[in-house]
């Protein structure tokens, strides 16, 4: 068998993780750019919101039109999942089917030209990855399923209740990592700060740093996904003590009004939230990022109005806006009072504009400061300004600064940390010049 493989990771960085545990069973494969000469086409898709579900679907017929004769597609991951038997009856120009428990036996799938859904959700345990975009970052995953049961969401019903990694098996894979050079990690997973609850452990993140902390080779980690209701106040200083974890706040917040967060079953009000913002934003170099919804059924025009003063003022590093997306099986999907579309897009445009706003005072407050940075490679501008991020930034999330300029003798090395200056910004770009090593 011809064994040229093209694959596709869609969504989220947990999918990705799921898309290198796959590559690390088909490493017999020689990976194509080019989908027209791929014997092997695996999408794996992403079934979060409509946005997404048209993507996954777009993706998979595209590459279908273009695919030569004799090839296989698989589509995997979420999208597969949640619409399985519809899809698997539907979606005739797809050979195998598979959902998101069995990444690690893509190999035999493949071989046995069989769909396969596990009744379980695969959860990394010792599998080799091959990581991908990065020689020194890496995506650990902490866990799978949600226990939450937000109005909006729709993971919990494909993706079932929290399945927390052992932490001896999350070290390990950190250890394995670090022996081939990697050195930032980012833990992510649909609600981190839930992390080993489903083991009846209410400290499982504090835990989890502690252990990460006594792995010689970890220079930089971050915490992606927190929960409000299930972050503490406890484990905010647990971060803030760390000396590998940086002060990184990913924490969804989805909206600020007392009554649309009841009406979204978020579980905490605006007191409680504000209370973990503060304490995250007092520590040093604290990193905030946020995201909310629009147009949640039963968002009246004085709700917006409270969330879009507050996004604008409180003082954000990142802030991401969702439209609301009607998803069946959720509790929303039956709530009266739905929010006109026409609404939602121009909530959106107003918000995403207050978005793009808090990024450039966050990239201002940089200006004539000394950073940590690694540098990733040329930039796409031009190739005299390398491409870099801030030790802190999640990769390919937070931003891109160019480094023009270096006060040292020595030539500059990929994937190194280095001392910068920020000089000055250019649109969203922050502008650096190295001045010494880390």
């Amino acid at each position: 068998m011809s064994n040229k493989l093209h694959i596709v990771s869609l969504g989220c960085t947990k999918n990705l993780v799921d898309t290198e545990v796959m590559l690390g069973r088909l490493q017999n494969y020689t990976m194509t750019d080019d989908s027209t000469d791929a014997d092997v086409i695996i999408v794996n898709t992403c079934g979060f919101i409509d946005a997404a579900k048209k993507e996954s679907l777009d993706t998979v017929l595209g590459l279908h039109a273009g695919r030569k004769k004799e090839s296989v597609l698989v589509m995997a991951g979420c999208l597969s999942e949640r619409y399985q038997e519809d899809l698997s009856k539907e979606l005739t120009e797809v050979d195998i089917f598979t959902g998101v428990g069995d990444y690690d036996k893509i190999d035999e799938l493949l071989a046995a030209k069989q769909s396969r859904f596990s009744p379980e959700v695969y959860l990394i345990d010792g599998a080799e990855r091959v990581v991908t975009g990065s020689t020194y970052h890496a995506y650990i995953k902490l866990s799978e399923g949600c226990n939450q049961a937000c109005s909006f969401c729709a993971i919990p019903s494909f993706k079932g209740k929290l399945n927390s990694r052992n932490l001896d098996s999350i070290a390990t894979e950190v250890e394995k990592l670090v022996a081939r050079g990697y050195y930032d990690f980012s833990f992510v997973s649909q609600d981190s700060s839930s992390y080993l609850r489903d083991q009846n452990i209410t400290d499982g993140l504090a835990l989890l740093i502690q252990r990460i902390e006594l792995i010689s080779g970890v220079k930089s980690a971050r915490i992606l996904y927190l929960y409000p209701s299930t972050t503490s106040l406890k484990l905010i200083k647990a971060i803030g003590d760390s000396t590998v974890f940086h002060n990184y706040f990913d924490m969804p917040i989805q909206h600020i009004n007392d009554d649309m967060l009841r009406i979204m079953k978020r579980g905490f009000g605006r007191e409680k939230t504000l209370e973990l913002l503060s304490a995250m934003k007092a520590l040093p170099n604290a990193f905030i990022r946020t995201s909310f919804i629009v147009g949640h059924p039963g968002e009246t025009e004085a709700m917006f109005d409270e969330m879009v003063e507050f996004a604008n003022n409180f003082g954000f590093d990142r802030l991401n806006v969702f439209s609301y997306s009607d998803e069946e099986g959720t509790s929303a999907y039956i709530m009266s009072e739905k929010i006109p579309a026409k609404i939602i897009n121009a909530r959106a445009k107003k918000l995403g504009k207050i978005a793009s706003d808090v990024e450039l005072k966050s990239l201002n407050k940089l200006l004539n400061t000394e950073i940590s940075l690694i540098i990733d490679g040329e930039s796409d501008e031009h190739e005299f300004l390398l491409s870099a991020r801030a030790l802190n930034w999640t990769p390919e999330v937070d931003g891109e600064i160019y480094v023009n300029d270096r006060e040292i003798d020595e030539e500059l090395t990929y994937g190194k940390i280095y001392r910068a200056r920020i000089t000055e910004i250019s649109g969203t770009k922050l502008l650096a010049t190295v001045v010494g090593d880390a």
